[in-house]
C-alpha cells in the first residue's frame, strides 16, 4: 500500500521584494496624480462659483423685473438691491413694496451683490454684479448682467 505524503515545496531562501527605488517611484507616481486631481477639482470649484453667481444674477433680474411691475419703477442707485428685502427709505418710496427676498444674498466669496440703476454696462437698464473673486472693486474680476468683454474677443 502506498502511502500519500503531503510535501510541501521548498521555500525559496530568497524572495523577491520591492526596492526602496520602486517604492520611491510608485509614490512619486501617486504624488503626481494627487496634485492633478486636487488641481481639477480646485478649478472645478472657481468655475462653479462663477457660474452661481450668473445664476444668483439671473434670479436677480426677474425678482426686479416682479419690482418694476408692482411699484412702476426699478431701485435707483441709492435704494440698490437691498430693496429686494428691505423697504426702501429713500425717494422714491415704493407705494406696493413687498419682499421679494428674506434677507441679502451675498456671491459665494461672500461680497454683497451690486446694483447701479442706469447701470455703467447696461445705460438704458441697470447693472446687477459681483466684484468677483478678489473683490476689488476696479472691476477687473467683476461678473455682471452684461456680455463679457473677454469671451466675445475670442469669439470674433
Amino acid at each position: 500500500m502506498k502511502t500519500l505524503s503531503l510535501c510541501r515545496p521548498a521555500l525559496s531562501t530568497s524572495r523577491r521584494g520591492f526596492t526602496l527605488m520602486e517604492m520611491l517611484i510608485v509614490l512619486s507616481i501617486i504624488a503626481l496624480l494627487m496634485g492633478m486631481v486636487i488641481f481639477q477639482i480646485s478649478t472645478n470649484t472657481e468655475d462653479a462659483k462663477r457660474e452661481k453667481v450668473q445664476a444668483d444674477i439671473l434670479t436677480f433680474k426677474e425678482m426686479l423685473a416682479s419690482y418694476e411691475l408692482g411699484n412702476g419703477s426699478l431701485p435707483t442707485t441709492d435704494q440698490g438691491i437691498k430693496a429686494l428685502w428691505a423697504k426702501p427709505t429713500v425717494e422714491p418710496i415704493p407705494p406696493r413694496w413687498h419682499a421679494e427676498l428674506d434677507n441679502e444674498v451675498t456671491d459665494p466669496w461672500g461680497h454683497p451683490y451690486q446694483y447701479l440703476n442706469p447701470g455703467k454696462h447696461n445705460p438704458d437698464k441697470y447693472d446687477v454684479f459681483s466684484w468677483g473673486p478678489t473683490g476689488n472693486t476696479d472691476g477687473s474680476d467683476a461678473i455682471g448682467n452684461w456680455p463679457d468683454v473677454k469671451t466675445q474677443s475670442q469669439t470674433q
